[in-house]
């Protein structure tokens, strides 16, 4: 293990807070959708602002700690395959979706997506929508962190479709 003058690990595989080794790599931010209305639709959009102790601004939920809601393409895409579906990303309900990014057992992590950097609190649990959506996905997300993971604003900024996205390293003591 290398360590760069800072003590900070800056390698392929990294340590989570939970000791397990993770993958480090810089991912992009695929799609983002604002909910306009608590059970309401989804609406793609190009850019947002994340605001800090808030969320997406013009998102339904704001505040607490589940500010913004994250889904791993990879992970929707396994998914899909597993079900043998083809739903959209959007079904998912979350605000982001990102590649490259591996968010099981990503809890106290921090993603910097652009500028803006988010805070993962915990995994996001399906809900009876995902098997309205398809027969068969609400049980299948509750393995592996498949419904992805929900964070706060730490520092807030304008993100856009093709921002970078990767973890902080994390220092090692």
């Amino acid at each position: 293990m290398e360590l760069d003058a800072r003590g900070i690990q800056d390698v392929d595989e990294v340590r989570g807070p939970d000791g397990r080794g993770m993958k480090a790599g810089v991912g992009s931010l695929e799609r983002i959708w604002l909910k306009r209305a608590k059970r309401g639709p989804m609406d793609p959009a190009d850019s947002a602002i994340l605001e800090p102790g808030r969320g997406l601004r013009g998102n339904a939920n704001v505040g607490g700690r589940r500010q913004v809601t994250i889904i791993s393409r990879e992970r929707w895409s396994e998914l899909m395959a597993t079900l043998g579906a083809d739903l959209l990303p959007g079904a998912r309900r979350a605000n982001l979706m990102v590649s490259g990014i591996d968010l099981e057992r990503s809890r106290d992590r921090i993603l910097r997506i652009g500028a803006a950097r988010l805070k993962i609190n915990g995994e996001t649990r399906p809900c009876e929508r995902m098997e309205e959506a398809h027969a068969g996905l609400e049980a299948l997300m509750r393995d592996r962190w498949g419904g992805g993971a929900f964070a706060e604003v730490l520092d807030g900024g304008e993100i856009r479709v093709g921002d970078a996205a990767e973890w902080e390293m994390v220092e090692l003591q």
